[in-house]
């Protein structure tokens, strides 16, 4: 009887683990579609809080916006050439003009202000630091961007 007590009782806190892990998994991985983030923290003030796709063009590019521990993909289809324009089209992001180009300060309604909390946009292609700004950065079909709130 212990036996089977003992058995029955580590089945069931295995099971809870892995419940508990699969949950985890899925707010740590990209977001997929219909799986909805919590309006917490910055995401509070977040225009969309799910993966969303934009546009009818012909190349197509993906752009995951990540801050604190939270991430979504936005799917653009656009005609233009350079990224940032491509995220103007859809009031994905906005910024001030500087003398180096648009300083991005709004993704996805999410503000970082460098001169209030020392953060700021950083934007990469495919995990690599760019060294171009959001609008010199040319774009090409099937490309994939990130832009991450860092402080």
């Amino acid at each position: 009887m212990k036996k089977t007590l003992a058995i029955t009782l580590s089945l069931l806190f295995i099971l809870l683990c892995f419940a508990s892990c699969k949950e985890e998994v899925a707010i740590m991985d990209d977001t997929p579609d219909g799986v909805k983030l919590e309006a917490k923290g910055v995401w509070a003030s977040a225009t969309y809080l799910e993966n969303k796709t934009f546009g009818t063009g012909a190349k197509t590019v993906q752009v995951q916006v990540q801050a604190e521990d939270q991430s979504l993909t936005f799917t653009v289809k656009t005609d233009k050439a350079i990224l940032g324009d491509a995220l103007i089209e859809h009031n994905l992001i906005s910024g001030d003009q500087g003398q180096y180009g648009l300083y991005v300060k709004v993704v996805n309604g999410i503000t970082a202000d460098y001169d209030v909390d020392q953060s700021y946009w950083a934007l990469y292609k495919d995990g690599e630091y760019c060294t171009t700004g959001v609008d010199t950065t040319p774009i090409a079909d099937g490309e994939h961007y990130e832009l991450v709130y860092t402080k």
